[in-house]
């Protein structure tokens, strides 16, 4: 499920601070009242973090992380290296 941030329109609150983040299925109904104050909210556009890969694995990396080798030697023939 993701998770969504929501803050007041207007005013502040001591119960929920102003902002609050709720996880919530896809296909639930949009939330328009914040659960603890019932004062009315809107969604806002979130910040996401992507993966960095910060140089290109090498063999060895793939064998010290456990992963089997395989080369290709023939067509559809394969060896450990």
């Amino acid at each position: 499920m993701p998770l969504y941030e929501y803050e007041l329109c207007d005013g502040e609150c001591r119960v929920c601070g102003g902002k609050f983040t709720l996880r919530r299925p896809l296909d639930a109904t949009p939330l328009t009242k914040c659960p603890a104050c019932r004062k009315p909210v809107r969604k806002l556009i979130s910040t996401f973090t992507s993966p960095q890969i910060t140089k290109p694995l090498s063999i060895s990396d793939a064998k010290k992380a456990g992963f089997t080798v395989l080369k290709r030697v023939n067509k559809g023939e394969y060896e450990k290296q």
